[in-house]
């Protein structure tokens, strides 16, 4: 077992490169079992491994640690064997038979006759990328991904095999289906397959499926409350979108679970300053206003975030209060409170003292809009609890906003890699010479960005250097994944676990709460600077210096959706 190199990604997370499979599985187990201090997570791939700290000085000196350990000793340790039971109907069996040479039967007895390792998580809780043995059954993906592949489809996609968990869009090649639920929140360990363990699929000729019991929490709906409220705030509007969030769920990047949590940490934690909360006490985050409360009780609030005029109405309509944000002010029983649209920023954050005494799921109260984990988007009539205000903890005095965009293009700080030897001296300069447009599709799991032309400098995409595809790996908040069209997708805190397009610089932490506040057409220009001063650098772009040996390029291809 060797590494062959260490790539930082972004000031908080380094990539390591390894030999092979085997090597990454049993450095992924030792790092679960022995974390180094401040290691927030360990994301197993098909030839690497991403580890996560919690500030920059935990992530140098794991750096330097993991390059001293001592890794000929190190094997893995065999995992649990699982077996699949498969019907072997899929849509896709015949022309896999014919891309194979096997026919249909012949599929079914490749797929049935190997082992199957489990490599690495990602795309969606319980997804976990199957490596076999027979290199016969390795096909492409479709053309023309399914817009809904069925859950429990059973798939092959390149060298890899797995289990569609729920529900979604797809392009692998669908041979088969199980009854086996992938995914299920009330069992110790979720996952039905983890990183390390084996498969074996058996075929049957017909399934019994038992409904997973890990379902999202529903925030109480009002109408079924059959005793009186006595805490709580009543949504009467969520607006374009509401959210319960706190600050995450780090740690499940194995599971294929992000971290999630609120978009803009400075201002939900502002919020929760506001009111005498700690800093990860649950709040509501609102997109683009629109959102209106009722109360049960009385409460202290306060609104931090986008930019946005507030009323509080009594019980019969009338018009109470016009209260600033940034400050706490009491909302009494009955009364109601409504944000307007905003005039800077998109996304508000609403604290009430106590916090939300929402369910946790995975230990946090964040809802993660791609994984579906976590309480159910708001909705009219849907009931948030108030968690009783713990200590004597004061209320905060008005602050000013922690919004630090203007008018003119948001100025974004990076750091190359780890994947920027992927492209070309002219596409770097590109990266930070030309202004970048937000998109409208742009969500909690990623800001599309688009080339945008400005005066004696024409709009132009990035470029590789490179031919082949990158196998997937892991990726952080923050990272500029760059698709084949050469526009690159900044990833916030709902981005998929592992991407299989090669990341050409990571937005530093500090930056992502003004990234997470751009609304559509705001123009970003990205600056490059040092890590571990966040100072800018020389103009010239300079090669990834946590690069111990270059890296060879990849063969196969796994995107964000499988």
């Amino acid at each position: 077992m060797s590494i062959t190199g260490i790539r930082w990604a972004g000031p908080r997370a380094w990539l390591v490169e390894l030999t092979d499979l085997a090597s990454v599985l049993a450095l992924h187990q030792r790092l679960v079992a022995e974390p180094f201090p401040g290691q927030l997570d360990a994301v197993a791939a098909a030839a690497t491994l991403l580890v996560k700290f919690n500030s920059r000085a935990q992530a140098v000196a794991g750096h330097t640690a993991v390059g001293q350990l001592e890794l000929d000793g190190l094997h893995r340790t065999d995992g649990r064997e699982v077996t699949i039971e498969v019907v072997y109907d899929g849509e896709d069996l015949a022309e896999v038979g014919q891309l194979t040479g096997l026919g249909a039967d012949g599929v079914v007895a490749a797929h049935t006759d190997q082992v199957w390792t489990a490599a690495f998580g990602g795309f969606a809780p319980g997804f976990t990328y199957l490596v076999g043995e027979d290199k016969r059954l390795e096909v492409p993906r479709r053309t023309s991904p399914r817009t809904a592949v069925p859950a429990g489809a059973v798939a092959l996609g390149g060298a890899f095999s797995a289990v569609y968990p729920r529900q979604s869009p797809g392009g692998w090649q669908l041979i088969g289906r199980t009854a086996a639920v992938l995914w299920d929140l009330e069992r110790e360990s979720p996952a039905l397959v983890r990183p390390g363990d084996t498969v074996r699929y058996r075929a049957v000729r017909e399934v019994i499926g038992v409904a997973p019991k890990g379902k999202r929490p529903a925030v109480v709906d009002a109408a079924s409350q059959a005793s009186p409220l006595r805490s709580a705030l009543v949504v009467t509007a969520p607006g374009l979108q509401a959210l319960v969030q706190d600050l995450g769920r780090p740690g499940f990047g194995d599971l294929g679970v992000s971290a999630a949590g609120a978009a803009d940490t400075q201002s939900a934690r502002q919020a929760n300053r506001l009111v005498g909360n700690a800093p990860g006490a649950a709040v509501v985050e609102n997109l683009l206003g629109g959102l209106a409360v009722r109360a049960h009780g009385d409460h202290v609030v306060a609104v931090a975030g986008a930019t946005v005029a507030l009323e509080i109405r009594d019980a019969s309509g009338t018009l109470r209060l016009r209260p600033a944000m940034g400050a706490p002010f009491a909302l009494l029983d009955g009364e109601s409170l409504s944000l307007d649209t905003p005039t800077a920023g998109v996304r508000s954050y609403l604290g009430v003292r106590g916090g939300l005494g929402v369910a946790p799921v995975l230990g946090s109260r964040s809802t993660d809009s791609m994984s579906g984990i976590g309480p159910a988007p708001l909705a009219a009539g849907t009931v948030l609890p108030v968690a009783a205000a713990a200590g004597l903890q004061p209320v905060g005095a008005a602050e000013e906003s922690t919004l630090r965009s203007g008018p003119g293009a948001a100025a974004l700080r990076v750091t190359l890699g780890p994947r920027d030897d992927w492209f070309s001296a002219d596409a770097l300069q590109t990266l930070t010479v030309q202004d970048w447009a937000v998109t409208a599709q742009s969500n909690r799991i990623g800001v599309r960005l688009a080339p945008a032309a400005a005066e004696n400098c024409p709009a132009a995409a990035l470029e590789r250097s490179r031919t082949g595809e990158l196998p997937s790996e892991g990726a952080v908040a923050g990272a500029l994944q760059v698709p084949p069209n050469g526009h690159p997708v900044l990833f916030l805190n709902d981005h998929p676990v592992t991407g299989g397009y090669p990341v050409i610089a990571v937005v530093v932490p500090e930056d992502l709460p003004v990234a997470a506040q751009l609304p559509p057409g705001h123009r970003v220009r990205f600056h490059i600077v040092d890590a571990e001063t966040l100072q800018p650098v020389p103009a010239a772009p300079q090669e990834n210096s946590a690069r111990l040996e270059p890296a060879t390029g990849g063969t196969a291809s796994e995107g964000t959706t499988p």
